[in-house]
């Protein structure tokens, strides 16, 4: 095993900044290469440009939080914990606070910061970032790493701040191939969400090339979308309390209870989000369908809620169901409900039979949305899927497929929840990544 072995970083965002610092501190000439005009664009917009850092709580609970294949990461989250991550920035000289829910935020509350600081880290480490530099794939020798690829972006005329959440519309402009000789090579790409920020899967046809397999890039934390035309009327309502269960042409998949909301044609909030990456992967794989069945009134079991309904027909009579609908949901919801049960909102309750009571009463507990999808994974919080983790040593991070390649971050098949998870498997990955990267023996 030596020291001082030269290490290149491809991908400038959480994970590739750790990986830098963890390879930098343990003596390697490391360098990170990013190919947008500045590094950490997507860490710049999580926690609503807060930076949602990492969160409080147990082991446990961050491999519950990462639905997919947190398990994986089980021994990267110990080695570099959520209080190792906070202790990194807090000796620094940032403050962070702990909010609702174990979120962990730099205490200025700007994304910023975070950012600076962690360039600060990678600098004072003897690592080094070049920005503009899109890695083209890498050079390789007796199967294992010699160097990377890479090419000179330059600038499309674009000024700082104009969209580029949109892939299509950044038209980069790319100058001739370099080569920078690497003892080791960390790709931290990332996923296929918010491409603008450099996160568009651009690599993928590399790695794969190199005999990695991929699975595939889906969009996860993203809205669902319904079928067209079906939540017209509910844009900006918000639904609390509410369960709500992922149907496969009638057969329950998997269920969350929170809150819901409805914009523009999709179904968002914290739990659609959550039910989104099992959505993604129906569709993916051919299903067809699939339907969102909310519980209106999941605290009620049927003959409370059977005794609240006809206590507020017997209260008036003269009363209209649409009127007494209104009592139990929110006023955009009042036609979808009466339609879906097949009532008539202008009869008066007093004439409204048993069996048109137990119609509103089911359909307040299946409440049943017919869905396209998902929004598309260039709207996504994070990407599911990514190299697949049997080619992937989970102790090191390294390539099982060829020597002195290591991953780290969203480009490997792991994502979870929002709340800190996401970008602490960054941090976690990229540590463990980079510290292999220099100090194990790749010939």
């Amino acid at each position: 095993m030596r020291k001082g072995k030269r290490v290149v970083v491809i991908g400038g965002g959480a994970a590739g900044l750790l990986a830098g610092i963890a390879a930098a501190q343990n003596g390697a000439g490391t360098v990170v290469l990013e190919k947008m005009a500045v590094p950490g664009r997507k860490m710049m917009i999580t926690g609503k440009g807060r930076c949602n850092i990492t969160n409080t709580c147990a082991i446990p609970d961050f491999i519950r939080n990462l639905p997919g294949n947190g398990r994986f990461l089980n021994g990267a989250l110990r080695r570099f914990t959520n209080e190792d991550m906070m202790d990194l920035l807090e000796s620094h000289g940032l403050p962070l606070v702990k909010e609702r829910g174990g979120r962990v935020f730099p205490a200025s509350g700007r994304a910023q910061d975070v950012l600076d600081t962690l360039l600060a880290i990678l600098a004072e480490a003897g690592g080094r970032v070049v920005t503009n530099a899109r890695a083209a794939g890498l050079v390789l020798k007796d199967g294992r790493v010699t160097g990377v690829r890479y090419c000179n972006v330059e600038d499309d005329g674009r000024k700082e701040g104009q969209d580029y959440r949109s892939a299509s519309r950044r038209q980069e402009k790319l100058g001739p191939v370099h080569v920078l000789d690497a003892d080791a090579a960390i790709v931290c790409t990332g996923g296929a969400s918010y491409p603008g920020t450099g996160s568009d899967g651009n690599f993928v046809p590399v790695l794969e090339k190199l005999g990695h397999t991929v699975e595939p890039l889906l969009p996860a934390l993203v809205p669902l979308q319904s079928e067209e035309g079906f939540t017209e009327g509910l844009d900006g309502l918000a639904l609390k309390n509410v369960r709500a269960t992922l149907c496969d042409n009638g057969q329950a998949v998997t269920s969350e209870f929170g809150e819901l909301q409805f914009t523009r044609g999709t179904v968002a909030g914290p739990i659609a989000l959550t039910l989104s990456r099992t959505a993604a992967r129906l569709v993916h794989y051919g299903n067809q369908g699939l339907d969102l069945v909310l519980d209106l009134k999941p605290a009620l079991d049927e003959e409370k809620l059977d005794a609240r309904i006809l206590r507020d027909f017997q209260e008036d009579g003269t009363r209209t169901l649409a009127e007494a609908v209104r009592r139990l949901v929110p006023q955009p919801l009042v036609a979808a409900i009466l339609d879906a049960a097949y009532l008539d909102g202008a009869k008066a309750v007093s004439q409204v039979s048993k069996q048109e009571r137990q119609a509103l009463r089911e359909t307040l507990r299946h409440f049943s949305i017919p869905l396209a999808g998902t929004l598309p994974v260039e709207a996504a919080i994070v990407t599911a899927g990514g190299v697949s983790l049997k080619e992937i040593n989970p102790k090191t991070m390294a390539s099982l497929k060829v020597k002195g390649l290591y991953f780290a971050g969203e480009v490997m098949d792991v994502d979870g929840y929002t709340g800190g998870f996401n970008l602490q498997a960054a941090f976690s990955s990229g540590y463990v990544a980079g510290t292999a990267a220099a100090l194990e023996d790749t010939k």
